[in-house]
């Protein structure tokens, strides 16, 4: 199993939601902004690997609490995918690359991070 971790909090849908009503050009910098700080990480974490094989994605949510639906936390997912992109660890975030993914939620008020499981089939 190929692990990433990121430690910290992702926005979730309706703070995007939020951003993209105030201003679209802010919410397109925001979403440019998360994606190269999660880019960061993993070429840290992962630095060059490369998968050309289809991967099976579990996130693993830690909030600080239970204040946002498990839905709202994971649209962060999209920010993820795109960053394994623009990291070269996947080739496409598309369907012959990623063949699934499952979510798990968990509260960790002193910790909250996503932690990425990626398994290559």
């Amino acid at each position: 199993m190929i692990y990433v971790t990121i430690p910290y909090r992702l926005p979730g849908l309706n703070e995007y939601i939020e951003i993209e009503r105030r201003n679209k050009y802010e919410a397109a910098q925001t979403k440019k902004d998360i994606e190269l700080g999660i880019v960061l990480l993993i070429k840290q974490q992962l630095p060059n690997l490369r998968l050309a094989q289809p991967v099976y994605i579990k996130y693993f949510w830690f909030e600080p609490n239970r204040r946002r639906d498990k839905d709202n936390i994971a649209f962060a997912k999209k920010f993820i995918q795109d960053a394994l992109v623009k990291a070269e660890v996947l080739t496409n975030d598309g369907w012959d690359q990623i063949i699934g993914f499952k979510d798990r939620f968990s509260i960790d008020a002193e910790n909250p991070r996503v932690i990425i499981q990626l398994r290559p089939l």
